[in-house]
């Protein structure tokens, strides 16, 4: 439903094919938390996809992936070089938690064909 109690409005071609690809690319985000090298494939899958996408209502479920990619390569590899110290190890588990909560906030808006952001 929509914010005047109506239906909501079907999708267009281009919604269609945007939510298709950014539900491929959470999917591989995803698995990315398990296996690194999906990481890598979901966020360039987001990046390569997002011209496409331009004016469509999921335009920004791909920042949010782009920007959780980003985000996520640079404080895992501080993380990592962090852990001959120790504390790279609650750093690595504070972004395990934060990459995988925006992931399924995401898979949870985009499945009910609402943007990203509020």
């Amino acid at each position: 439903m929509n914010d005047h109690g109506n239906l909501p409005s079907p999708l267009s071609p281009l919604d269609d094919e945007a939510k298709t690809h950014a539900l491929i690319a959470y999917a591989f985000m995803l698995a990315g938390l398990f296996t690194l090298i999906l990481w890598f494939v979901g966020g360039i899958w987001a990046i390569v996809k997002k011209p496409d996408i331009s004016g469509s209502r999921f335009e920004d479920h791909y920042e949010n992936i782009i920007s959780v990619f980003w985000w996520g390569i640079f404080w895992g590899c501080l993380s990592f070089l962090l852990t001959l110290i120790g504390l790279g190890y609650v750093m690595l588990f504070v972004l395990f938690v934060w990459g995988l909560y925006r992931i399924i906030k995401g898979l949870a808006k985009i499945t009910s064909n609402r943007a990203y952001l509020p």
